[in-house]
């Protein structure tokens, strides 16, 4: 028989004995009956504002999984943290506040279940950082934990055919190139973003759903539901209860996550052609964890998985697709089958991700969402991890194939995103250029922007194939085109980024994974000695105080270090 006692491990010292008369006393007002005193307190993290489309339906969400939590026999207490809108910030300098979030979200989950005593957590999350941040914080409390995943949007329909954030992006690049008028433009941004959910690709909030789906820490299908869908809704009632099974049986992250999890994730991220973000989002997990999870280790599963689901950015299909295909547990299956995924890793259901996906049928023959094993769309990993002279220490590229394997151009340097942005749309950026996008990393943006606006417009005036983009910052999922990102260590630190001229010669090379400035030794001893750094940007406030704690991007870009 499990021990009642020990499923309230941590909400007894709270509320147990007449000492605690006063909390008890405050709880009362708060909704708790005598009876709740006596049961396993679990918290309901919401994610939901108005902020974003993302999560404006998560109060909806958190009620069903609170409901769920009370009818499986527990007392729920729905509290609240926060979420930014990368897709409204993209572009501005609100977007440092971006990957800050994550933190900031982390440390909120911790610090109210901390504070409050709760013995365990349902986290619901919609935009890009309320995943990881949840996962960082549940893993951190390692109290019997589930992630459940706010839904992605339906798309919006332009002309009849699909439209999201991304087609928003891409037309702005297509206006300022002449190709499409003020109205054309207006129609687009008023039909792309029809309502609730995350952005419709395979874009970053859909790959880290994905990925915490294949760490066993959502239950079977999370990842994989509308937004606006009942099947979202019974999932949140079932993660409600699941919790409190798994306070039952003990089960806590840490016994769920092993490195064989976090590869089952990588290998999920590749298959999916997934987003860059979640590189650096699984390593700063498996950090939080303890599990050492390197980019070295996304070279190696990438070497043996393929990529097999024809996505955006990159593919033709949208998530909404997917999602009415079966979603994520085929593909497990079929990773399984094909000897690439660990099947004895544990997940939230109690159950092995293989006993999980024992009865799971495959995809119905006649789709082209998901390629078979035998005929993929790429026979190794679209996530690259380039080093050489220009990043040591490594960097990250999202190369589908698509975009050519090589680029060799002239550097056309810029200090900003805004810069960058200016130059494309103004014509200044032209065929045979590497587009450089230094101090926007974790210590010099502060708070590393995505670069949706500058790729985005490369890809609309009609560039993508014969202009390359480096960056100490990063991408946004919805980011394509031969784009090189996370380059380390960092301009403001110091990194060779910091030292390229215009005019310099840059090799990308995907086959070789090599990212090189053509310049010699020589002349760039010359450079160092006379660069000096930047003042700090900013000197109070959040950002200055996640400048002075963040590591390297290659080391996950985390703070609890």
């Amino acid at each position: 028989m499990p021990d009642p006692q020990a499923q309230r491990r941590y909400s007894s010292p709270v509320v147990d004995g007449p000492d605690r008369a006063p909390s008890r006393a405050m709880l009362r007002a708060v909704g708790f009956s005598e009876a709740d005193f006596t049961k396993p307190v679990v918290g309901v993290a919401s994610t939901w504002s108005m902020v974003t489309p993302c999560n404006m339906h998560i109060d909806r969400l958190a009620t069903e999984a609170a409901k769920g939590t009370e009818t499986a026999g527990g007392k729920s207490i729905i509290f609240g943290t926060i979420t930014v809108s990368d897709g409204i910030s993209m572009g501005t300098q609100g977007m440092r506040y971006s990957l800050v979030s994550r933190e900031i979200i982390a440390d909120s989950v911790e610090a109210v279940a901390g504070a409050e005593g709760f013995d365990g957590l349902v986290c619901i999350g919609g935009c890009d950082k309320n995943m990881p941040g949840c996962v960082i914080a549940m893993v951190r409390l390692n109290r019997p934990s589930i992630f459940v995943y706010g839904g992605t949007i339906v798309p919006g329909l332009h002309h009849g055919k699909p439209a999201d954030i991304v087609t928003v992006f891409e037309a702005v690049g297509q206006h300022a190139g002449g190709k499409m008028t003020d109205g054309e433009l207006k129609e687009i941004e008023s039909c792309s973003i029809p309502g609730e959910g995350s952005c419709g690709g395979m874009y970053t909030a859909n790959t880290m759903a994905s990925a915490i789906e294949a760490l066993g820490l959502s239950l079977p299908d999370s990842s994989a539901q509308l937004a606006n869908s009942k099947d979202k809704l019974s999932d949140c009632a079932r993660s409600g209860a699941a919790v409190v099974e798994l306070l039952r049986r003990g089960i806590r992250p840490s016994d769920i996550l092993t490195k064989e999890s976090f590869e089952n994730a990588i290998t999920v991220v590749i298959a999916l052609g997934g987003s860059t973000n979640a590189v650096l989002h699984l390593i700063a997990m498996a950090h939080s964890a303890g599990i050492s999870v390197t980019l070295e280790d996304f070279e190696r599963v990438g070497r043996r998985v393929p990529v097999l689901c024809d996505l955006k950015p990159s593919g033709k299909y949208n998530m909404a697709h997917f999602v009415r295909i079966g979603g994520l547990q085929p593909l497990l299956r079929q990773l399984l089958d094909a000897g690439l995924l660990h099947g004895k890793c544990l997940t939230v259901t109690g159950k092995t991700m293989a006993e999980n996906l024992a009865d799971v049928k495959p995809y119905a023959a006649n789709q082209d969402v998901v390629r078979p094993m035998d005929n993929p769309i790429k026979s190794d990993s679209h996530l690259r991890i380039l080093r050489g002279n220009l990043a040591p220490e490594g960097s990250v590229a999202k190369i589908s194939g698509k975009e050519g394997l090589s680029f060799t151009g002239k550097a056309i340097v810029f200090e900003s995103e805004e810069a960058s942005l200016r130059g494309i749309l103004d014509g200044v950026v032209k065929d045979g250029h590497v587009i450089v996008i230094r101090n926007e990393g974790p210590v010099g943006g502060p708070g590393m922007r995505e670069m949706l606006g500058p790729t985005s417009a490369v890809m609309g005036k009609g560039l993508g194939k014969t202009v390359a983009l480096v960056t100490d910052g990063r991408f946004s999922g919805g980011s394509h085109g031969f784009v090189v990102g996370h380059i380390t260590p960092e301009a403001a630190v110091g990194g060779p980024l910091a030292l390229v001229h215009d005019g310099d010669t840059i090799t990308l090379d995907a086959v070789r994974n090599e990212v090189n400035l053509e310049v010699s030794a020589e002349v760039l001893a010359a450079r160092r000695a006379s660069w000096k750094p930047a003042p700090p940007r900013e000197t109070r406030g959040a950002l200055a105080k996640y400048a002075r704690q963040v590591s390297s991007a290659s080391l996950g870009a985390v703070t609890d270090r």
